[in-house]
């Protein structure tokens, strides 16, 4: 192998290694989505009670704790950026790296994640769940 096929493996190498460690280096902020402010984000009717929908292409998610009561958070980790799943049970879980969060209040109950999921004022309007 000749000096430059060498120097251009290894380069390829450690530009790799470094991409990795980047992954791997300290938390980053949260890519939120944009200003969601009057946007129908889906019916009312739609959002089980006591469970919830992941609304993908705004990257939230949409609550109904009690009956008539609407609460719409990020559904990206504030760990490492990932998306969450659609809550169950009360809580919405980060596959990346095990962070779990309460689906009704986005607070941290189980790390690495330490900031709670951003939360976006929602009301209903003619039947559909709208951020304030």
């Amino acid at each position: 192998m000749s000096d430059l096929s060498r120097r251009a493996a290894l380069g390829a190498f450690g530009a790799a290694g470094l991409a990795g460690a980047a992954a791997c280096a300290g938390p980053s902020a949260p890519t939120t989505p944009p200003n969601l402010a009057g946007r129908e984000l889906i019916k009312a009717a739609d959002v089980p009670v006591g469970g919830g929908k992941i609304i993908g292409e705004h990257k939230v998610f949409v609550v109904q704790p009690t009956a008539g009561v609407f609460k719409c958070f990020s559904s990206v980790c504030t760990h490492r950026n990932c998306g969450v799943t659609a809550p169950r049970d009360g809580k919405v879980h980060c596959p990346c790296h095990g962070s779990e969060f309460d689906a009704t209040t986005g607070a941290v109950t189980k790390p690495p994640a330490a900031a709670p999921l951003r939360e976006y004022p929602v009301e209903v309007r003619d039947g559909a769940i709208v951020v304030v």
